[in-house]
């Protein structure tokens, strides 16, 4: 089997450990293997560079039921583990990754000039505050959208608001309970039955300030309905996701202020008895474990074409997301002069969703329509895996008990 490093005297050689690989859409990514790192830039000269889409004659592309990827020279009878289209890789430009918006950038012009019919975008939390004003931008520009919500009442009557501001909007109430594992698997076999593909899965939905409460999984609610389920929809509906989709997972500038040790992470850390609960801090470790499982999903979904990304909307924005304690609800209110409006907060997510020049690109935190360094913990990868294996763990005991 060949190996991706070839030792020469060259700038472009890569350091130890280090491996080029290829995305489904054709851009390169470098693998630290000992550190399992992945990034666009080449760890030496930072340039990066695609390579053409279609393997050459006689090459074909073979997956395994491990997902290992090798390639075939039919011509040679030869196999090898390196991608031959890199030997045709050219660099590209970061222009295109340059920033074009900014925090007062509304998300109607990043649509501006967009058709979106055929598209389908599945929005969670979405009869209300930033995820009803990104169901209602994309709306208007043809996009179906599926409002994945609990409230029925409150939904159909926030539908009937973009269906008489718009007629030709496609808009479809399916009842999702985030705090329900049952009600997450029920919603997804209904997306399921009605559709073929989803483009956007955005994953807005969240709570804010709650006293302690447990769900009927008997999970601590903030948890359970900002990271777990969401990360249990998204494996649900993985079969409807591919090269044309994308996955948003919104969180907050807070995460920066969590608390969640580099190891070991443990289900009492992420899902804590009353003794060990305060509200904010609960909220800035789950937003963390948004982060973490953006990156992971990216990693894993890498050979899908999957682009993941976690975006942070704006800070304390006036939604209802502050409604469980009147000391957030007066600091919310205190606050909103000098905050993001919802045609703001909407923008960043927009712009993942949409954005041309992120085709192929995944595994990246944006604020403000444009790429962001996250915390240093939110970029841990084995803190990632951790969460992504102990976010099973608890669902499928969850599971195999209903």
């Amino acid at each position: 089997m060949d190996h991706c490093h070839v030792e020469t005297d060259s700038e472009d050689e890569l350091p130890s450990n280090w491996e080029e690989r290829v995305s489904a859409n054709g851009f390169v990514h470098y693998v630290n293997v000992a550190k399992n790192h992945i990034q666009l830039n080449h760890p030496r000269t930072n340039k990066m560079k695609r390579v053409p889409l279609d393997l050459p004659y006689n090459w074909k592309k073979r997956v395994d039921e491990n997902n290992k990827v090798t390639y075939y020279n039919e011509l040679e009878n030869r196999e090898t583990s390196t991608d031959p289209r890199l030997a045709f890789s050219q660099e590209f430009s970061n222009d295109k990754l340059r920033q074009r918006f900014d925090s007062s950038t509304k998300a109607v012009s990043i649509l501006y000039g967009k058709n979106l019919t055929g598209h389908v975008a599945l929005i969670t939390g979405s009869s209300s505050g930033i995820g009803y004003e990104t169901a209602k931008s994309l709306s208007n520009f043809g996009c179906e959208i599926i409002f994945a919500c609990r409230n029925e009442k409150l939904t159909m009557e926030k539908m009937k608001e973009l269906e008489q501001e718009n007629s030709r909007a496609k808009l479809n109430f399916i009842q999702v309970d985030l705090t329900n594992l049952k009600s997450c698997k029920t919603f997804c076999d209904k997306v399921k039955t009605q559709y073929q593909h989803i483009n956007y899965l955005i994953l807005n939905a969240g709570v804010f300030g709650l006293p302690y409460s447990m769900t009927s999984d008997n999970l601590e609610t903030t948890f359970q309905v900002c990271h777990l389920s969401h990360f249990y929809i998204t494996q649900q509906l993985s079969s409807m996701l591919n090269e044309n989709s994308r996955v948003i997972v919104v969180s907050s500038e807070s995460h920066r202020f969590a608390n969640l040790p580099a190891m070991p992470l443990t289900k009492e850390i992420l899902n804590p008895p009353p003794s060990k609960y305060w509200s904010m801090l609960q909220y800035n470790n789950v937003k963390l474990c948004n982060i973490l499982f953006a990156m992971e999903l990216a990693k894993r979904w890498q050979s899908k074409g999957v682009s993941v990304f976690a975006v942070h909307p704006g800070n304390l924005v006036s939604t209802n997301l502050s409604r469980n304690w009147w000391f957030y609800k007066l600091l919310f209110a205190a606050v909103k002069p000098f905050t993001k409006n919802l045609q703001q907060a909407a923008s960043t997510t927009i712009y993942c969703s949409v954005a041309d020049e992120l085709k192929g690109i995944s595994g990246l935190y944006f604020n403000n329509c444009y790429i962001c360094q996250s915390s240093k913990l939110s970029l841990n990868e084995n803190l990632a895996t951790d969460l992504w294996n102990i976010s099973n763990e608890i669902i499928n005991e969850i599971l195999q008990k209903t």
